[in-house]
């Protein structure tokens, strides 16, 4: 099923051994690619990806995202070049725009979308053999080189959520990485504006694969993690970045202030969807959270579920990214999914950047 993917560990972990038997299971399971965030504390995007690279054979693997500025642009060349040959042409590189105040106190600049587009063009180049100095948006380098006997093809995804990103999105990359909790109209006018985006910059925007990415928490994963991966994920983000999901969506801002005001949320010690108690979700649950934000969503039954790919397909993906689900906990979703998949869908390839 090459339409479908989840995420490798997906959420919070100390043990990132996990993901070799995670991805093993996907690949068994008939799952497509397996995306791979990334967090500075035991998920490097690049030991993860040979890792998942050197357990499977098959599965597609996303680097889900990292950021063009927490490397040197040859570093991460070499890394997508490595993991290109090591995996068989099954790896694509993913960015996105990451976090304003965490790169502050990192001491890095923020990220520009001339930033990525200019560090898109660089890694291109020199996956194609070309040798220069680069002086840009992303940085200043006076020599620049991998190998000139190089000719690789390799996708750039790119993660998008409002207006311009999403047009940068359509005109520069190979594949779109939306995010989680679109409702069903704003996937499909994000994927207008992608592909109208594509065609205006002279490409073919059918070539553009899009991936929806939804929370997909099936009825029988226990109350505690349901919850989490649900409620706890969504307050996460709100506690973020909540003017940009809720501006998206077209979501009613007094919402969000309410939500930001509620006794529980302010001075909360971390993030909901790692240390949130039944009770602390369930008061977000039913006292703070508006339903239909929560329903931009899979849940219930495996075949509610199932039903739910197919409106994120029928919004105009490509492909759908069931995020915030290990694969044991996906395999009643895909048996009911696999009951009721079009045939057209298995002209996808492997990697998750390329349509065909």
């Amino acid at each position: 099923m090459p339409e479908l993917a989840c995420y490798g560990l997906a959420g919070h972990t100390d043990q990132p051994a996990d993901l070799l038997d995670e991805v093993r299971l996907a690949e068994e399971l008939g799952l497509g690619s397996v995306f791979l965030s990334e967090r500075f504390n035991l998920k490097d995007a690049g030991v993860l990806a040979g890792a998942a690279a050197a357990a499977t054979t098959r599965l597609g693997i996303a680097t889900a995202a990292t950021n063009h500025n927490t490397r040197h642009p040859l570093v991460t060349a070499t890394m997508a070049t490595t993991l290109h040959r090591l995996s068989g042409g099954r790896y694509a590189l993913g960015l996105g725009r990451g976090f304003d105040l965490l790169f502050d106190v990192m001491g890095l600049p923020r990220v520009t979308g001339a930033q990525l587009e200019d560090a898109i063009g660089v890694y291109r180049r020199l996956w194609h053999g070309e040798a220069f100095g680069h002086d840009g948006p992303a940085g200043s380098y006076p020599y620049l080189s991998q190998d000139k006997s190089f000719d690789e093809d390799i996708p750039v995804l790119m993660m998008a959520i409002g207006p311009k990103s999403l047009q940068l999105a359509g005109r520069l990359a190979d594949g779109v990485v939306l995010h989680t909790f679109f409702t069903d109209e704003t996937l499909a006018r994000a994927v207008r504006t992608i592909r109208d985006s594509a065609e205006r910059a002279g490409k073919d925007p059918a070539r553009v694969r899009i991936w929806s990415v939804l929370a997909t928490v099936e009825e029988s994963i226990p109350e505690e993690q349901r919850l989490r991966k649900l409620v706890g994920r969504l307050a996460t983000y709100l506690q973020g970045y909540g003017e940009v999901l809720v501006r998206a969506n077209g979501w009613d801002p007094a919402a969000l202030e309410r939500f930001r005001n509620d006794e529980l949320v302010q001075g909360y010690p971390g993030a909901f969807d790692a240390i949130g108690t039944v009770e602390e979700l369930s008061h977000l649950r039913d006292d703070v959270l508006p339903a239909e934000w929560l329903a931009a969503s899979a849940t219930g039954s495996a075949a509610q579920c199932a039903r739910r790919i197919q409106d994120q397909l029928d919004g105009g993906a490509d492909s759908v990214v069931l995020h915030g689900a290990t694969p044991t906990e996906l395999t009643p979703v895909l048996s009911a999914w696999r009951e009721v998949r079009p045939d057209a869908l298995d002209r996808l390839p492997d990697n998750p950047g390329w349509t065909g």
